[in-house]
C-alpha cells in the first residue's frame, strides 16, 4: 500500500483497476479517521473522568471528516472496476470513470479522447447517452473547451472499431482528459 495514495489519489484515477483499489484505500483512510476521533474522546475520558471537557468537542469535529470519508467508501463500494485491458495505442484512455451529476451518476468503463473526440464503452443498459452529453459538455464548455462531439457505446466491437478510426492525441485531448479526471469519483 502507498501511504499517500490514502490522501491524495488524484493521479491515479483513471488507471487499470482504479476502483477496486482506491475502495480499499477509502475504507483504510474512513477506519483511521473514526480511530482517531474515538481514540481522542475515551482518551479525554479517561484523563478527567467525565465526557464534558475540550477533547470531546475535538472529538466531535473530528467525526465530519470521518463521515464524509464513509460517504466516499459508500460511493466507491457501489461501484466494480472493468476487468478487460483495452488496447488504445496513441489514444488517450481512462479506465472506471465514475461521472457523478446532481441527478445520476455515469458509469463508463473505458474512455478516449481524441482530436475533439470523446468516445466511452459502458456495460450499463440504462445509461442516458444524452445526459450525460449534455453534463460533460457543460462542464468541458466552462472550461472554455469547445467543439467537443461525445458518444457512448454499450457495444464493445463498435467501441473498439470507433478507437481504431481515431487518431493519435493532440494537445488539446491532454486538456480534455485533464477536465475529465477532475469531475470523476
Amino acid at each position: 500500500m502507498e501511504f499517500n495514495r490514502l490522501f491524495s489519489y488524484e493521479k491515479y484515477k483513471g488507471s487499470y483497476g482504479y476502483l477496486d483499489t482506491q475502495r480499499k484505500y477509502e475504507i483504510a483512510r474512513t477506519v483511521i479517521y473514526f480511530l482517531i476521533s474515538f481514540g481522542i474522546f475515551f482518551g479525554g475520558m479517561y484523563l478527567t473522568g467525565t465526557r464534558k471537557n475540550l477533547l470531546t468537542i475535538v472529538a466531535v469535529l473530528g467525526m465530519l471528516p470521518a463521515s464524509k470519508s464513509l460517504v466516499s467508501v459508500i460511493m466507491f463500494a457501489r461501484f466494480k472496476s472493468f476487468k478487460e485491458k483495452i488496447e488504445t495505442g496513441e489514444v488517450l484512455g481512462a479506465y472506471d470513470m465514475i461521472f457523478t451529476s446532481e441527478k445520476k451518476n455515469y458509469p463508463v468503463d473505458h474512455l478516449c479522447v481524441s482530436d475533439g473526440c470523446i468516445i466511452g464503452y459502458t456495460h450499463s443498459t440504462g445509461f442516458d447517452e444524452q445526459a450525460f452529453k449534455d453534463h460533460v459538455l457543460t462542464i468541458l464548455s466552462a472550461e472554455k473547451l469547445t467543439g467537443l462531439t461525445v458518444k457512448i457505446f454499450t457495444d464493445k466491437k463498435a467501441y473498439m472499431n470507433r478507437i481504431s478510426s481515431l487518431g493519435p492525441s493532440s494537445g488539446n485531448s491532454q486538456a480534455v482528459m485533464a477536465v475529465l479526471k477532475q469531475i470523476v469519483l
